[in-house]
């Protein structure tokens, strides 16, 4: 892989850039691997990518059904933070927040990673107690994150009505290290960087079965045929209880959609993350201009990309009164996501019934800003056959053992 750089830049444009090569292979699938990977969004592209260069198995596949990077890695509102509550989730996201702060350099890949900082609003007096323990765990678990008053919101978010009838902005929970990155660029560095050290990314290659025998996973039945393998790790987001059921087991989770939307361009007037939860909706600007706005998960299970008018509407009538300024903008495109939601809003990452499966899923609505942590907790997992400490917490068998990692208040609407 030849490495990218103002030098490279310089070389190519002088030969009229016929030079580059593919980011990425695009090889047939061979009879057989060691770990197959379903599911080429961000997750599984940073799980082959760790997989490869923290345990030394390149001999993996990574199925993607459709285009790569094009689920809901592609379709998320790029927001990244670690500010959790529990200390488990606190300890995973930070180290995907931490991992993102380097990853451009580590794959040699600009992705554009912004630490512009998230702002999440607190409405009511019940949202204020809430960061303030929030706050307080944070401070106890290492990670920077701070409480701010009213008038410190308004100097962080020149554009906020903090003085709202309905909800006044009472004070906020600041990550100043948090921020942003672009979702295509994550899932294309993870890519290029993955093939480079010898996986196999297949795309247009659908799962329709999964072998199995008396010992466990031997494979798995494609569009493209019959796969063998020891190990087959699902990480497909939405589609996550649909590839449970061809491997003969049933996941504690429920699908539904995640919508979003984008403004007309216009002059920079948000230079950070804003989360509004109480009125269900949270904002940052992108590098073109675009307003980007995102509400709550949809209240009924559902497996569209098409987004609604109604949800939209109601996400944009909520923001008017805290953000007076985006009542003139129009919309410029919608879409939504699928995301899968499990009871305490926590991810499943673990073993599974079958032997030789394992799974990961359940981020809900926080996918993205979980990535690289992600990808390197499910790769020690493959690589030792059993969770370590970053991904024990969050195994399939906490639902039976009545030990949940309530995050309902920190995921909030908002992820």
């Amino acid at each position: 892989m030849k490495r990218y750089s103002v030098f490279a830049l310089a070389r190519e444009a002088a030969r009229h850039h016929a030079g580059w090569e593919r980011a990425w292979r695009s090889p047939a699938p061979k009879d057989a691997y060691e770990v197959i990977i379903v599911g080429a969004g961000g997750h599984g592209l940073a799980t082959a990518y760790y997989l490869a260069k923290n345990h030394g198995i390149r001999n993996v596949a990574v199925l993607e059904k459709g285009w790569l990077g094009g689920g809901n890695t592609g379709r998320n509102t790029t927001i990244i933070r670690s500010n959790y509550l529990q200390d488990s989730s606190a300890a995973i996201f930070e180290k995907s927040r931490a991992l993102y702060e380097t990853l451009s350099q580590q794959l040699n890949y600009n992705i554009m990673f912004s630490p512009r900082g998230v702002m999440m609003l607190a409405q009511t007096e019940h949202e204020l107690r809430a960061w303030k323990r929030t706050a307080h765990a944070n401070r106890l678990a290492g990670i920077a994150s701070e409480m701010v008053s009213p008038r410190r919101v308004k100097d962080i978010v020149g554009i906020i009505n903090i003085d709202g009838p309905r909800y006044p902005v009472l004070g906020g929970l600041w990550q100043a290290r948090g921020g942003t990155a672009r979702h295509d660029a994550v899932a294309w560095g993870y890519a290029r960087a993955a093939s480079d050290l010898g996986v196999d990314i297949i795309q247009q290659c659908a799962v329709t079965g999964v072998d199995r025998d008396a010992t466990g996973v031997t494979g798995v039945q494609t569009s493209k045929g019959a796969i063998r393998c020891k190990k087959l790790c699902v990480v497909v987001a939405g589609s996550s209880g649909v590839l449970a059921e061809m491997a003969g087991f049933r996941l504690p989770v429920e699908s539904v959609a995640l919508q979003a939307l984008v403004s007309e361009p216009i002059k920079p007037v948000l230079d950070c993350v804003v989360m509004a939860n109480t009125v269900h909706g949270y904002m940052s600007q992108s590098d073109k201009g675009e307003l980007v706005i995102g509400g709550g998960a949809d209240g009924y299970n559902n497996y569209t990309q098409r987004g609604s008018f109604q949800h939209i509407e109601e996400t944009v009538r909520a923001l008017i009164e805290t953000f007076p300024l985006i009542s003139r903008l129009k919309m410029l495109r919608q879409w939504g996501g699928i995301v899968d939601m499990t009871g305490d809003r926590s991810p499943i990452i673990g073993t599974t019934p079958v032997p030789g499966v394992f799974i990961n899923c359940g981020w809900g609505t926080g996918g993205f800003k979980a990535i690289p942590g992600s990808g390197w907790a499910t790769a020690e997992m493959l690589a030792d056959g059993a969770p370590r400490a970053l991904a024990a917490p969050f195994s399939l068998d906490r639902f039976t053992e009545g030990r949940m990692i309530d995050e309902s208040v920190a995921a909030a609407v908002a992820h």
